[in-house]
């Protein structure tokens, strides 16, 4: 189970190897994501909370990238954070996500990418539930539901 300080950790120089690797042109990637999902996954940008289709959704499935369809998180472990946007307490593999330092804003926080495609996914905070401690702030734009009933 990764904790705040294997979080920190990471993001000081030693995010994990990723299973394999996606990598596009910008033309392609704009071919593929909507404008939106495109602004949110490959500029780093977010959307409004409590927007999100997936922000209130609670359906058995795993939760994919959008751009490459990696598996980032299970619906087992989302909870509802109040903060208007999906919350995971943990990945669905410690490889799945990368972490950046991110100093934008005026703030200091940990960026969550992809780690297959570099997807841009949100943030993670160390104000969870136990026992990781751990959220997961995704944007809805940035992940697909993929119900147990479309494998």
């Amino acid at each position: 189970m990764i904790n705040w300080n294997d979080v920190l950790e990471f993001a000081k120089n030693n995010n994990p190897i990723p299973d394999k690797r996606v990598e596009k042109t910008e033309s392609e990637w704009k071919a593929i994501l909507t404008p939106e999902q495109y602004r949110i996954t490959r500029k780093k940008g977010t959307e409004p909370a409590h927007s999100g289709a997936l922000c209130s959704i609670y359906e058995s499935g795993q939760y994919n990238c959008i751009c490459c369809d990696t598996p980032l998180f299970d619906s087992t472990i989302k909870f509802n954070s109040g903060t208007g946007w999906p919350s995971f307490t943990q990945p669905i593999q410690e490889n799945a996500l990368k972490y950046e330092k991110d100093g934008s804003f005026g703030m200091t926080r940990i960026e969550v990418l992809c780690n297959t495609c570099d997807a841009h996914q949100g943030h993670v905070f160390p104000d969870g539930p136990a026992p990781s401690g751990l959220r997961y702030c995704i944007n809805s734009a940035a992940i697909r539901l993929q119900n147990q009933s479309d494998t």
